[in-house]
């Protein structure tokens, strides 16, 4: 997974690298050492790990995710680097196991696009965030409606497009869910989207139709809770 990662990035996070995400959600997240992170959707870790190594060791980073293997996997690649300040919980990112007004940054990685509530997700990231904490979350949009015969191929739904938000509405819901300073840094369009996510072994994308890239978008969406 390119993605805007550096050679460096992929080879420090090694097997945490599942090659699934469609962006680099901490290419201009501006992390200190000394922060809390979290991580939603946090897989086998690899966004995690990244986000460790900026916040050093007088920081912290918490990833959550629903499955157990990739809790697994995910706390193995942590202690393989020697990353004690990591931590993987089980749960829900529409009811996320973490205290209220604790992580200074929440990262995701193409995963808001995957739940079925995502006004609850983007309520959730104002929850846990302290007040002026800060989000950058990579995922996947809509610019227009799919083509109805896309919109009802269930492997186009359950691969890459896993029902994707128009962008006005994604970025609503954030704006509902009380969070602020949205901007999107990053955009990536059309035959861009498709070598970006199409050329990646396992990708998801590989056989998605030029017209459906034409109507979707991987964007960097930041913002903070006021």
């Amino acid at each position: 997974m390119g993605l805007g990662y550096s050679a460096a990035d992929l080879k420090m996070a090694g097997d945490a690298n599942l090659g699934v995400g469609c962006g680099n959600p901490l290419a201009l997240a501006e992390l200190r050492p000394g922060m809390t992170v979290l991580d939603l959707g946090s897989g086998a870790g690899f966004d995690a790990l990244l986000a460790w190594r900026q916040v050093g060791e007088s920081g912290r980073v918490i990833g959550v995710d629903m499955t157990g293997d990739m809790l697994e996997r995910a706390r193995r690649n942590a202690a393989g680097v020697g990353a004690a300040n990591v931590e993987f919980r089980e749960g829900l990112i529409e009811q996320l196991p973490v205290e209220t007004a604790t992580v200074d940054f929440v990262i995701s990685n193409c995963v808001i696009n995957l739940s079925a509530d995502k006004p609850a997700v983007f309520r959730e990231v104002a929850r846990v965030l302290k007040p002026g904490g800060r989000f950058a979350v990579s995922d996947i949009v809509l610019l227009r409606p799919l083509p109805e015969a896309i919109e009802k191929d269930v492997n186009a739904y359950v691969g890459c497009i896993a029902g994707a938000s128009l962008l006005n509405a994604y970025i609503g819901m954030a704006v509902e869910a009380g969070l602020s300073g949205l901007s999107i840094p990053e955009i990536v369009t059309g035959d861009h989207l498709l070598a970006l996510l199409g050329g990646v072994p396992g990708g998801c994308c590989n056989d998605l139709a030029k017209e459906t890239a034409t109507a979707t978008a991987s964007i960097n969406l930041h913002g903070r809770r006021a």
